[in-house]
């Protein structure tokens, strides 16, 4: 089996934090990375790092997401973005965004919301809700903002959840800018978020819209199976024709059900939500799941039946990709490093 990990966000994005990466013993992934070949890429998103496995470098993600969902082939036509619920306030002279997983929103909430929104707004473009945190816009053709949100470049949504943004909407996107300030005068009277607010919850005051583009396909081939709880890797997946399941327990089950001598991509994106929202204690409690799950078994699994490995991790070090095959087992030469030194070693700009 060729088997390739993609784990975001797979070392803390602070170095000297040695509450979150001291004492952090995780020897079955140590062990692997002191025995591959590495290789660091400029830093890239998530998002932007699972197309990029099919070969895309400029995808319309949001078609590409929404080909993910359970909701049968309502990405195949149109322009889509994503315009997920997002929570805007200001901290120290900041916006800060917050997205639908920082703060509770069920799907109720999100439907009667977007409801809301195309009701007053069909003409620019019709909401469509996955989940209560997933939302996706179809875009009128005629209407007066498709020009510029066809032009629209902005962060995926994992650049930007708990942190500062100068702007949501690039200068040159006049008339997008001026709808999109619509929908947040909309949103602040809306009676939802009014009872929202009465509750002490955060309302649900913009969205964050990214991704736009008409679907395009990538060519087939990469893999013969992916695995993954993530739509828009389900998506990729499917717009290559490629098999996609969910995502097994651990290699164990993996190797259960994956036949021998496939090429599978497994995306372990546990690690991200802990970063995004600064939660070490979850981001260490990941780390140690994925250990004892993955990489203490791909220790014993590297030969046969896994013949090559290769582990990618965006993260603000930049894409880190380890590479073995069988042989590299017996590079008992190599010294294991904790994750806290490799962290230190990316700070300063080594290897």
């Amino acid at each position: 089996m060729r088997l390739t990990l993609l784990v975001p966000e797979l070392i803390w994005p602070e170095p000297g934090d040695q509450h979150t990466l001291g004492n952090l013993s995780l020897p079955g992934f140590a062990w692997l990375a002191a025995r591959a070949s590495f290789q660091r890429q400029p830093a890239s998103a998530f998002e932007t790092a699972v197309a990029g496995q099919f070969g895309l470098s400029t995808p319309a993600l949001g078609a590409l997401r929404l080909l993910g969902e359970d909701l049968g082939d309502a990405a195949i036509d149109g322009h889509w973005l994503c315009a997920d619920p997002v929570h805007l306030r200001f901290h120290h002279e900041r916006i800060v965004l917050a997205d639908a997983g920082a703060f509770p929103l069920d799907e109720e909430e999100a439907r009667e919301i977007a409801a809301a929104i195309n009701a007053e707004f069909g003409d620019i473009g019709q909401l469509k809700v996955a989940t209560a945190r997933r939302w996706y816009l179809r875009l009128n053709p005629a209407g007066s903002a498709f020009a510029g949100a066809c032009a629209h470049v902005a962060a995926p949504l994992s650049l930007v959840a708990g942190r500062r943004v100068d702007s949501e909407i690039p200068d040159n996107d006049a008339t997008l800018r001026r709808w999109l300030n619509e929908v947040q005068m909309f949103l602040h009277g809306h009676p939802l978020n009014v009872r929202r607010e009465q509750a002490g919850k955060p309302a649900v005051n913009s969205l964050w819209l990214w991704g736009g583009g008409r679907l395009h396909r990538p060519q087939p081939g990469y893999f013969t199976a992916v695995w993954s709880d993530q739509p828009l890797a389900t998506g990729l997946a499917r717009a290559a024709g490629t098999p996609a399941h969910p995502l097994p327990d651990g290699l164990a089950g993996l190797l259960r059900l994956a036949s021998p001598g496939t090429a599978s991509l497994v995306v372990l994106d546990t690690l991200l939500p802990p970063v995004l929202y600064e939660d070490s204690a979850a981001w260490r409690a990941a780390w140690l799941a994925l250990e004892e799950h993955w990489f203490t078994p791909l220790r014993q699994a590297l030969g046969r039946p896994v013949r090559e490995l290769n582990i990618i991790a965006p993260t603000i070090y930049g894409e880190l990709q380890w590479s073995l095959r069988g042989i590299d087992r017996w590079k008992f030469w190599r010294r294991s490093q904790p994750l806290a030194a490799l962290a230190q070693q990316f700070a300063k700009g080594k290897p």
